[in-house]
C-alpha cells in the first residue's frame, strides 16, 4: 500500500534526483527494493510521475523520473499535510517534555 508519507518522500527524492536509482532509493528511504518499485508504479499509474529511459545509457536500465504537473500538485499538498501532522507531533512533545521538567522539579524540591 501507498501511504501519504512514502509518496511525499518519494515525490521530493524525484524531484531532488530524477535520475536516482530504484536501489539508491530503496537505501535512502529504509524500503526494499521491490517496495520502492512497486510504489513507483503506483505513482506512474495516478499520473503523479513519468519514468523515461535514459537516452544515452546502452544497457538502459536507467531511468529519470519526471513530476508531472499533477505530480507537483500532489507533492504540494502532501508536503502541506506532512507539515500540519509533524507540528502536531511537536507540540505533543513539547507538551509532553514540560511535563516532566515539572516532575523532575517537583522530586527536587521534595529532597
Amino acid at each position: 500500500m501507498l501511504t501519504e508519507e512514502a509518496s511525499y518522500k518519494l515525490l521530493k527524492q524525484l524531484e531532488a534526483n530524477p535520475a536516482v536509482s530504484q536501489r539508491e532509493l530503496a537505501r535512502k528511504m529504509g524500503m526494499s527494493l521491490g517496495k520502492v518499485n512497486f510504489c513507483l508504479r503506483a505513482l506512474i499509474s495516478k499520473g503523479f510521475i513519468k519514468a523515461n529511459n535514459f537516452h544515452n545509457n546502452k544497457k538502459k536500465l536507467g531511468y529519470l523520473y519526471v513530476l508531472t504537473p499533477s505530480g507537483i500538485e500532489k507533492k504540494t499538498i502532501l508536503t502541506t499535510n506532512f507539515l500540519k501532522r509533524k507540528l502536531v507531533e511537536y507540540e505533543a512533545i513539547q507538551k509532553e517534555i514540560a511535563e516532566l521538567k515539572e516532575e523532575i522539579q517537583i522530586g527536587e524540591d521534595r529532597t
